[in-house]
Formats: structure tokens, C-alpha cells, sequence
């Protein structure tokens, strides 16, 4: 077995989504669970089947977005893997109605920070490990940072 880290592309000024799924329609319910929730969104889909074919199936309604989330899914190369590309909308709005697809086994991450997906390689194929977000903590919060997140998130309209 071999240890992959596949540094992933995040579109400028959005997130990405990638998570596991495991049907060849999950393509079109994701595009539907997405426009359905945030209609202005603008987001790519990839769908890497395991199975058939092999191939990356693809959706969205951002031609750019879209390549982007190919392009992530392809660097990935593991069965039953999707990715999200989007704009215009942040994974917090979407989350809970991807999970409530039928197909979804799981979510890797959701993200705007730089990400890397850990894959395995056997002689059957690859497979996501889990995912570095971000950067390792710095500290613990003290109590102006902790007054300062909650201003924040009352700011931006998520807390009253």
C-alpha cells in the first residue's frame, strides 16, 4: 500500500466539498440538493464511479466550478468519491440537505481553507484516508478572543 497527499484546489473566493457516496445517480441529487437549497449558488460537481465504466461523472451550473471539481476528483482518483466546487453560498447553508441525499455515506470536508486529501493505494484502487483542513492550532482561546467569536458570528447574522 502506498500513502498519497493530494493537495486539493479551492476555487477563489469559495469552498469545496468532498465527500464519499455510492450511486451512480448521485450526481443528479446532489445538483438537485444544492440548487434546491441555495438557487443563486453557483457549484461544480464530480462523481467518481467505482464500478462499470469508471468514469468521472459531472454536473453543476458554473462551467469553471464544474472543471474544478473534475479536475479535484480526478487528482483524488478513488471510487465512490464526490467533490463540490461553489460560490455564492457557503457549505453551512448546504451540508444538512447533502447529508439527507440517499447516497451519502459521508463527509470528508467542507472547506475554504487549503485542504489535502490522504489516500491509500492498493492493487484494487484508492480510497480517502481523512483530510488535512487548514493549519494546527496555534493556542486556546482566551476570554476577549472567545467575546470576539461570538460578536462575529452574531455579526454575520448566524447567532442573535
Amino acid at each position: 500500500m502506498e500513502l498519497h497527499s493530494i493537495r486539493l484546489e479551492i476555487p477563489d473566493g469559495g469552498n469545496l466539498i468532498v465527500g464519499q457516496t455510492h450511486f451512480i445517480k448521485s450526481v443528479e441529487d446532489l445538483y438537485e440538493a444544492l440548487v434546491n437549497t441555495v438557487p443563486q449558488m453557483k457549484f461544480g460537481i464530480a462523481f467518481n464511479e467505482a464500478s462499470g465504466p469508471c468514469l468521472t461523472r459531472k454536473d453543476g451550473n458554473d462551467a469553471d466550478l464544474t472543471a474544478l471539481a473534475v479536475r479535484n476528483a480526478a487528482a483524488i482518483a478513488a471510487g465512490h468519491i464526490f467533490v463540490i466546487a461553489m460560490r455564492d453560498g457557503y457549505p453551512i447553508n448546504v451540508l444538512g440537505r447533502i447529508k439527507e441525499v440517499p447516497e451519502v455515506c459521508s463527509i470528508y470536508c467542507a472547506t475554504a481553507n487549503p485542504v489535502e486529501a490522504i489516500v491509500a493505494e492498493t492493487a484494487q484502487g484508492r480510497g480517502i484516508l481523512g483530510v488535512v483542513d487548514g493549519a494546527s492550532p496555534k493556542g486556546v482561546e482566551n476570554e476577549a478572543e472567545a467575546q470576539f467569536r461570538r460578536d462575529f458570528l452574531r455579526k454575520i447574522g448566524y447567532k442573535r
